[in-house]
């Protein structure tokens, strides 16, 4: 039986996404079918609702893992996948959002998940080849035809939300209900202009990477290379991630989780949740009990004190 999570409309989609949601990027990569399973099984067993995954996952394989994962379960789910990828796991030459791509991308998709519908289907990045008219006008003939429940943005600067959100209203296609961007105590860019766009168009807002690629999480210490076996041990961006800067902020909120009782997940993961455009907060898990740490974790909700010290902590990274 479900747990009943805090739950928050998903822009103007009519659905409700719970705070805590789980990111599937792990699925089909460091995760075989059934350890999948076992993710998922966790997190709807939790309440949580929302499972974020993409077709380049795992080359595909993230949305089999989720189908397999799901059955007899759809119903508690709001899936949410993304097309418009560097690369089609399955047509590489075709690229970007271009029609006949949204078309053959959603069609595979489908495949994959096992499923009739997509509740929330996402762009996955900005193709400047591309009008985004003639995108939103492919992803209308889905949300008509039954084959997508509603559509959003990610990696969207703030223009091109509302470039997209102009388009939209003008031509009487369907709205993006929600962006996707990178968002942390390690980096907050996106509050220049892409959140205040986001208010601006009711957009609902999903922050990926929340813990900063793992750093937010204690297991990297400054001056030591990446442990074996986490995310940056074997990744080139380990070098720029690594860093003295990033360890001054790291350093500072782990004081100021010791100083509160709590743990430097909870700071970060909580921090998000408590931001009011934050819908859904996307972390990955490879095991149930990292799933019930999270959720968990996203629980944790700071006074306005500790918003206000934060955000001196962090300021740098506006």
């Amino acid at each position: 039986m479900a747990q009943t999570l805090a739950a928050r409309p998903l822009g103007d989609s009519g659905m409700k996404v719970t705070v805590a949601g789980l990111g599937c990027n792990n699925f089909g990569m460091r995760l075989d079918a059934a350890a999948s399973a076992r993710v998922v099984h966790a997190a709807l067993d939790l309440g949580v609702n929302l499972l974020d995954t993409a077709d380049v996952y795992g080359m595909g394989e993230s949305e089999r893992h989720l189908a397999a994962a799901l059955k007899g379960r759809r119903a508690q789910a709001v899936v949410l996948t993304k097309f418009g990828s560097p690369a089609d796991p399955e047509h590489p030459e075709h690229r970007g959002a271009s029609p006949e791509h949204v078309r053959r991308a959603v069609e595979a998709s489908l495949r994959r998940l096992e499923t009739d519908y997509i509740d929330v289907y996402m762009l996955h990045r900005p193709d400047l080849d591309t009008p985004i008219e003639a995108t939103l006008e492919a992803l209308q003939r889905l949300v008509e035809e039954g084959k997508v429940r509603a559509i959003a943005s990610s990696n969207f600067a703030g223009w091109q939300i509302a470039d997209a959100d102009w388009t939209s209203r003008t031509r009487g296609f369907p709205r993006f209900v929600a962006a996707e961007s990178q968002y942390s105590l390690l980096d907050r860019a996106v509050e220049r202009e892409v959140l205040p766009a986001c208010r601006r168009f009711g957009n609902g807002f999903l922050p990926y990477f929340p813990l900063g690629s793992g750093l937010l999480t204690g297991k990297y210490r400054r001056g030591e290379a990446a442990p074996e076996g986490t995310r940056l041990a074997l990744s080139p961006r380990a070098a720029r991630m690594l860093t003295d800067s990033n360890f001054d902020v790291i350093e500072a909120v782990e004081r100021f989780a010791g100083e509160r009782g709590v743990s430097l997940v909870a700071v970060a993961l909580g921090w998000l949740a408590a931001r009011p455009e934050v819908t859904s907060v996307i972390a990955g898990a490879t095991s149930p009990e990292q799933v019930a740490a999270n959720v968990a974790a996203t629980a944790w909700a700071p006074s306005e004190d500790d918003l206000a010290e934060l955000d001196s902590l962090t300021a740098s990274r506006r």
